[in-house]
């Protein structure tokens, strides 16, 4: 037989999925001292190590004495590693994230003698649009996926093009993805036979000429002993995936081409249902990619002083870990789960610390009392901050210009009034800090020791002050400071900051009048300006109106938004509860299902009504199924469906409309005790939609209502965006990467939560 095979041992190393990252580093150990110990014994064998540095990394931290080895196969081209650092989740992550992951993985795998140039995307739940731009920028012509390829594609190669215009030649893992050929050496026996046959259906794809890929490995498989010689037997050769796809030059001429993302379900599964499991991590990962890119390293860039690289670096490289393909998405073990949440709450807590770095420096400038606005965008902003700010009177800017404020809440400034012994009073001091905030003065007349406090003191204290004048004294009290959360209307020029800070009425507005007297919520127009941009914002409990837009709420707790335009939504907000037998990877109803759209009760209080910010929260009573039934077998339920016990779970929205904005903030609100279902948010759209446009990573994504099916997994129409997704005349804002569908062309449905007691079910339609 003449070498038509070339055979490429690996393993597919999941870091951490059905069993936590360390029980999992445990058996990498094993693996990775058997793979050394092979190579070096047999000086034909190859190994090709998933194309991620995690794998060295994890293992180098248990045996670091074995990094002169690592690298030795490394330099001498057997053992392939790299390029990424994580095999992440491409949808699930920033296009940031996509980009500091290569940058990991390339550099650290230059140390060790190269990177494997091959984009190797083997089991990612399909892939985003601009990955070959990504690829291309990072030096590398190829790329090596498996799951989301359409139908299309008939040969293993094909022209993967970007929305830029970016193209890479795609190596596709076809007839069993990075485990084809798995199956060919576990026994010699009857090894001719199976090489044939595997020939014959990689031949389909590849065309009559030029060898044949056989990835040989599977997940956290070990190499096989004896294996040079049975590849050696059927007349092929061994080399690494890099070996193999560095016979082509990265020419496209001729191949299939194929646009955009690559999310079919024709070829594999693309396991859609981990967007929206485990919302709770997304919602993490949200919040700490926002902190450490958008806020932490801009500004510290813009007004750091020395460059606090080493915290970005630390935070980045727990963003990193936390994309992996089986992290972020939350398709792992509860063990799993929470060392996630845990690595990327670390992220985030050193983002804040940058971010407070370096915004105390400014602040420094800052009068007493004010609060510092930062603006690290390239464009003017004029906005409502929420701020806590301590009196009564009202807040200028730093130009001395009087800010238009809407008090929120007022803090207590009592904090305590009891009989006590001023011993104990004392022990709650702690030099100047006293609950938690600074002593600015004391006294004691009669029986009463009073203290007061606020956030900042000139005072110096100590408690030695005190002696000889406690005397009799039986009660203490503390008062604080009068402090209020307050909405105030901000302008901030572009990369810049500015601040805002309380002054006396006559310093702000000369000679008091009614008319210049700070805003208040019974004067809802006060010194607003006329424009469209900030005109007030009027609030009760079922009309809020900012002149942009005006939401009307329902009986039922729906809204009908208006739009200045006339453009008119009905019945948004529906909240929609259906069930949900499947697993972490796919959502999957029950044949019996029960819908529950409809409130038990729903009523409305108003929470604050204008000029700047009016809430309104709208509660919302449901009798929900408490879980799914029959899905064990359970003899008394003959079909799977839901059960008829049923929970009473209150939603509450609360629904803001503030000043200059021409859209609507919700925020739902509820604590889930059922099992066994999907919780979404529905809005009617104003107009037929036939495609949706989402955010993704570097791109904008535009959809068709139908994916490709294929493979025994049900297309279902939920995909993933980023930061906004828009169909029909709307458009949500997105705090997260949130699952959406639009279902039957006129309404969009955001998933709040997908709530599943299975990791993965075989059972599953």
């Amino acid at each position: 037989m003449s070498t038509e095979i070339v055979v490429v041992p690996h393993t597919h190393w999941d870091r951490e999925w059905y069993e936590p990252f360390q029980r999992f580093r445990l058996r990498l150990v094993a693996l990775l001292d058997e793979v050394l110990d092979t190579m070096e014994r047999e000086p034909a064998y190859h190994f090709t190590l998933d194309g991620q540095l995690a794998c060295v990394d994890d293992y180098l931290e248990v045996r670091p004495e074995n990094r002169d080895r690592v690298a030795a196969l490394v330099e001498s081209g057997r053992l392939a590693v790299g390029p990424w650092q994580i095999l992440l989740d491409e949808f699930l992550c920033s296009g940031e994230n996509i980009v500091r992951n290569l940058e990991l993985g390339m550099a650290r795998a230059g140390k060790l003698g190269g990177a494997m140039p091959v984009g190797y995307l083997p089991d990612m739940f399909g892939h985003a649009a601009q990955m070959p731009q990504i690829l291309r920028r990072a030096g590398l012509l190829h790329a090596c996926v498996y799951r989301g390829v359409p139908s299309s594609v008939t040969t293993d190669a094909f022209a993967w093009v970007a929305p830029d215009g970016t193209v890479v030649r795609a190596q596709y893992l076809p007839a069993g993805g990075y485990g084809n050929g798995a199956h060919l050496f576990h026994d010699p026996a009857g090894l001719k036979e199976r090489a044939e046959a595997f020939t014959r259906t990689m031949r389909e794809w590849h065309g009559p000429e030029g060898s044949l890929l056989a990835m040989y490995g599977t997940d956290h498989s070990a190499p096989v002993r004896g294996l040079p010689e049975m590849v050696a037997a059927i007349g092929a050769r061994m080399d690494t995936l890099s070996g193999y796809i560095g016979a082509y030059s990265g020419e496209v001429d001729g191949l299939p081409e194929v646009r955009g993302e690559l999310r079919s379900h024709a070829r594999a599964n693309i396991l859609p249902g981990v967007i929206s499991v485990r919302a709770h991590v997304k919602q993490a990962m949200g919040r700490a990619e926002r902190m450490v890119e958008r806020y932490a390293e801009p500004l510290a860039t813009l007004w750091g002083e020395e460059w606090p690289g080493r915290f970005l670096d630390m935070a980045w490289w727990r963003l990193v870990d936390a994309s992996g393909h089986d992290s972020v998405t939350g398709c792992g073990v509860d063990d799993t789960a929470q060392q996630v949440a845990a690595r990327i709450a670390e992220a985030e807590h050193l983002g804040q610390a940058v971010r407070d770095m370096v915004t105390a420096r400014l602040a420094a400038a800052v009068p007493s009392g004010g609060v510092l606005v930062v603006n690290p965008t390239p464009a003017p902003r004029r906005g409502v901050v929420v701020v806590d700010v301590p009196g009564h009177d009202p807040l200028v800017d730093a130009s001395g210009t009087p800010v238009p404020i809407q008090p929120l809440e007022y803090a207590a400034t009592l904090l305590l009034d009891d009989e006590m012994d001023p011993a104990t009073a004392l022990s709650f001091v702690h030099g100047t800090e006293l609950y938690g905030q600074q002593i600015t003065s004391w006294s004691v007349e009669g029986d009463t020791l009073t203290f007061t406090v606020a956030h900042e003191t000139q005072t110096t204290f100590g408690v030695d002050d005190l002696h000889g004048e406690l005397d009799g004294v039986t009660r203490v009290r503390i008062f604080a400071e009068p402090r209020r959360t307050v909405a105030a209307l901000v302008e901030v020029p572009p990369l810049g900051h500015t601040s805002v800070r309380p002054v006396p009425h006559e310093q702000a507005f000369g000679t008091p009048t009614r008319e210049t007297h700070m805003p208040s919520e019974h004067d809802p127009s006060c010194w607003l300006r006329s424009d469209s941009a900030a005109l007030p914002v009027r609030g009760g409990e079922e009309v809020l109106d900012n002149g942009l837009l005006r939401v009307t709420i329902a009986g039922d707790g729906t809204l009908t938004l208006v739009g200045k335009d006339g453009t008119t939504v009905s019945g948004a907000g529906r909240i929609v509860d259906g069930g949900d037998v499947g697993d972490t990877y796919n959502y999957a109803p029950p044949p019996a299902d029960l819908i529950v759209d409809e409130p038990v009760s729903a009523e409305t209080e108003l929470v604050t009504s204008g000029p700047l910010v009016a809430r309104v929260d709208v509660r919302r009573t449901y009798r929900w199924p408490a879980a799914g039934g029959g899905i064990d077998g359970a003899p008394e339920l003959p079909a799977i469906s839901r059960t008829p016990e049923a929970e009473e779970i209150v939603v509450t929205t609360r629904v803001e409309l503030r000043a200059g904005e021409p859209f609507v903030r919700l925020d739902v609100e509820f604590d889930n005790r059922c099992s066994d279902h999907r919780v979404r948010l529905h809005v009617p759209l104003p107009e037929r939609a036939t495609e949706s446009y989402a955010e993704g990573q570097f791109a904008v994504t535009t959809r068709g209502p139908t994916p490709e099916g294929g493979c025994g997994e049900t297309p279902l129409p939920t995909f993933p965006a980023s930061s906004w997704v828009a169909a029909g005349g709307v458009a949500a804002l997105l705090e997260h990467v949130t699952e959406y569908e639009v279902v039957d062309g006129s309404e969009l449905a955001l998933t709040l939560l997908r709530s599943v007691g299975y990791l993965s079910r075989n059972r599953n339609p």
